[in-house]
This record gives structure tokens, C-alpha cells and sequence, in this order.
């Protein structure tokens, strides 16, 4: 599996990660039908928004980037995803993607131009088939500022001619002077080198089915590749109907939604509905996911307190229904709602003091949820419960102070009243009196 990952140009915002969560569950389901699966997820770490940004921050475009992934690394990981076979940057695949240009100009379908190199799409009589587009209805690539200089203006760039003003730490040498690589020309190329000329899936994000992906396929087919056998875009997650992007300034960084929301419970709201459909973000259902994860996450440690150690079933062990479901074009909706029809059967076991019913309904969960990447009893999330609990008896002992505050002022005690404040202070606790009410948070 090749999966575009992130150009870091900026820390991700839960739009970004949806990509990663639903490839880590194909992954996961492809592991447990017995697979060995090879799974590749890039890093872009140059391009132009990334030195424009670098450039307006004062700082180094390697660092700002670097900055960048690391956020990324973050928030795959705080959400449970596998980590990836390999995750190749495309700085350090230059020569790759040079020896690549070397045979689309010696095959006829690439020309350099002062400088730039670009892929003649008339070359390629198959350009349009992967979104089902003609090449006469498509609008010039906008890629370049040098349209003039194209044999057509659909043509894309596969090289970029370094520009004045660039550092030059962001260009490489090469047969055509020093400049940097097109965006999808860096794909290609790493996806040859990690995975050969034929692989299985190739994945990423909706807005990546075109230009990225069509392009990726004719200049690697034009080079004689095979490719991707198959392609899966996952949808987007949208604000106000809108997708999700920093333009639109309706971001929801991850870093800053996993301090209102535990991860697992993020990764549940983010993987419940079909990767292909599209996710409208709002506080309340994310809150409504967390009730719904919290359902199973009570059945799961309850069960696992009344009965022995209970192992994952193997893959025959699942139920039918949910295995049809996952190999339904990964339908997760109706294969979580497999894993709550076995907490609901679970739940009138325990009530019943069924050992064995609530063992059963335990293997089946807990399999499921494996798959899933959401066990509550994974070492992922092992501590996700106690971290809920220690949370909820924080904002009980504060919001009952704040009571207390409040009863001091309204009988003009003050001086109880500031104390009471002077003492959550002391406590990293932030107390602040708004038209709204009094609001508090750990400093």
C-alpha cells in the first residue's frame, strides 16, 4: 500500500489525519485476513507553501518543515495508527525522481524548458481515465507560473528551475540546472523504489484524485510502470459545509482537540463512518461519538472484571456479520454497529450473571475492536479510562470550589471568596469571571 501523507506545511488538523486513520483500519482488516502487508506513507518536506510560510517565520524552510512533521508523527500516533512500513521523505529521493525524468524524456513524454521539465499529457493517451475526465474539458495546470513555455497548457511539471530569491538548500543539482521536484513527480518515485513497479493500493484524500493521483499514473505508466491496482480516497471532514482547511481558518488542530476529547474517543468519531463519506464537524458529535465509545468502553472493563482473562478470537472467531461488513469496502458503520448489538448481548449477560455468555460477548467485542484499533484494554489506550476518571473528579472538585466561591460572594465575604481563588491558583487552576459566568483551566 502507497498512502500520500501530509505536506507539512503546517500542524494537522483532524481534516488532515482522516486519510491515516482509514488506511490504518484497510491495513489492520488486510493484516488480520492473514496478509502481510507492506504499507508506505510519505512525507512532502519541500514545496511552495512551505518555504513561503518558512520564509514570513523567520526560519529556516528544513526546520519549519521538520517542526511540521513532527506535529504530524504526533498526531498519528496519539490516534493509534500503526506505524508505517516506511515513511520516505521526498528530500532524500532526489536521484530517484531524477533517473524517473531521465526515461519520461528518453520515452517522448517530458521536455525541459529553461530549466523546468515538464509531462507532455498528449503523450499519454490514457491522462483522464482514473477520474473519468476528457483531456479537452480539463483547465491548464496551474502548477507553474510559465504557461507560455508549454507545448499544451495541461502539461504538468515534473521539475521546477530554481527561482531567485530561493534559498538555494531548497534546490538540487541536475541535468537541467538546480530547482526542486514537481509534487507528483516525488510519489512516483518513492512509491517505484518502496513497492516496485506494480503494487496493490494506493490511497489518500479525496482532493488528491485529481491533479495528484491522475498525474502520478500516467507519468509512472508512461514510464512503464504498472502502478496502483487499485485506488481508495477517503472523503472529507467538513466545517459549516465546508472542507476543512487552514484557508478557510475552520480548522480543528489535533493537538488542540485531544485536550477536550481523550484520542480514542476521536479516533472513534473519525472511523465510525464510511472513509468515503463525508464527516461535518461539530463539538456535538464529537460529544455524541464519546457517549457511543464509552458504551462499549463500560461493557468491555465490566466484563473484564467479572470473568478470567479473555484472548482475541482468531479470524474465524469474529461474527459473519461484521466480517461481511469490513469486506464490504471497509463498512464500518454497520460493522460497529455489529460491535453494540454484542455489548447490548453482553450487557443482558452480566445482568444475568452469564459467565460464559459474558465471556463469549467479550471475545467477539474486544476482536472487533482490535481490528478497529479501539480495545479499550490495548496498551494504546490501557490508561485512556483512568486519565477519564482522574479528569472527571478534577472538574467535580473544582466546579464544587467554585460553588463555594460563589456562596462567599454572595453573602460579600470576600475575602473567603478571593482565598478560595488564591488557593485554585496556587493548584494551576486559572479562574476568570466573564459576562457569561466564571470559567476556569489548568495553567
Amino acid at each position: 500500500m502507497y498512502v500520500c501523507g501530509l505536506t507539512v506545511q503546517g500542524p494537522p488538523h483532524i481534516g488532515h489525519v482522516r486519510f491515516a486513520l482509514a488506511f490504518d483500519v484497510l491495513r489492520r482488516w488486510l493484516l488480520h485476513r492473514g496478509n502481510e502487508v507492506t504499507y508506505v506513507r510519505n512525507v512532502t518536506d519541500v514545496d511552495d507553501k512551505i518555504l513561503a510560510k518558512a520564509d514570513a517565520a523567520g526560519v529556516p524552510w528544513w526546520a519549519w518543515a521538520y517542526e511540521n512533521e513532527r506535529a504530524a508523527t504526533r498526531a498519528y500516533d496519539v490516534l493509534g495508527t500503526l506505524p508505517p512500513t516506511y515513511e520516505p521523505r521526498a528530500t532524500g529521493h532526489v536521484p530517484e525522481m531524477v533517473a524517473l525524468i531521465e526515461r519520461l524524456i528518453a520515452g517522448g513524454h517530458a521536455y525541459a524548458v529553461d530549466g523546468d521539465v515538464y509531462f507532455d499529457v498528449r503523450s499519454f493517451p490514457g491522462y483522464g481515465e482514473l477520474t473519468g475526465q476528457k483531456l479537452g474539458d480539463l483547465q491548464p495546470a496551474a502548477d507553474t507560473e510559465t504557461d507560455e513555455r508549454k507545448r499544451d497548457p495541461r502539461d504538468f511539471a515534473l521539475w521546477k528551475g530554481g527561482k531567485d530569491g530561493e534559498p538555494l538548500t531548497a534546490s538540487w543539482a541536475t541535468p537541467w540546472g538546480r530547482g526542486r521536484p514537481g509534487w507528483h513527480l516525488e510519489c512516483s518515485a518513492m512509491a517505484e523504489k518502496y513497492l516496485g513497479a506494480e503494487f496493490d493500493v494506493h490511497g489518500g484524500g479525496l482532493d488528491l484524485r485529481f491533479p495528484h493521483h491522475e498525474n502520478e499514473r500516467a507519468q509512472s505508466q508512461a514510464a512503464g510502470d504498472g502502478f496502483a491496482r487499485y485506488w481508495l480516497h477517503n472523503g472529507w471532514v467538513t466545517m459549516g459545509g465546508e472542507k476543512m482547511s487552514k484557508s478557510l481558518g475552520n480548522t480543528a488542530l489535533v493537538d488542540e482537540v485531544v485536550r477536550r476529547v481523550r484520542p480514542v474517543e476521536l479516533r472513534y468519531y473519525l472511523v465510525a463512518p464510511h472513509y468515503r463519506s463525508t464527516i461535518e464537524f461539530t463539538e456535538a458529535a464529537l460529544a455524541e461519538a464519546g457517549v457511543a465509545y464509552r458504551r462499549i468502553e463500560s461493557f468491555v472493563t465490566r466484563a473484564q472484571e467479572r470473568v478470567a482473562e479473555v484472548e482475541r478470537p482468531d479470524a474465524g472467531a469474529l461474527p459473519q456479520e461484521f466480517v461481511a461488513a469490513m469486506d464490504d469496502d471497509l463498512s464500518t458503520p454497520a460493522a460497529i454497529a455489529v460491535v453494540h448489538d454484542a455489548v447490548t448481548r453482553g450487557n443482558t449477560a452480566l445482568a444475568a450473571g452469564d459467565e460464559d455468555g459474558v465471556a463469549g460477548a467479550l471475545r467477539e467485542v474486544r476482536g472487533m475492536l482490535g481490528v478497529l484499533g479501539l480495545d479499550p484494554l490495548d496498551p494504546q489506550w490501557a490508561d485512556a479510562g483512568g486519565d477519564r476518571r482522574l479528569a472527571e473528579a478534577t472538574d467535580g472538585l473544582v466546579q464544587l470550589a467554585l460553588e463555594q466561591r460563589a456562596a462567599a460572594r454572595a453573602r460579600k465575604d470576600y475575602a473567603a471568596a478571593d482565598a478560595i481563588r488564591d488557593q485554585l491558583g496556587a493548584l494551576g487552576v486559572q479562574v476568570e469571571d466573564t459576562p457569561q459566568g466564571t470559567r476556569w483551566e489548568l495553567t
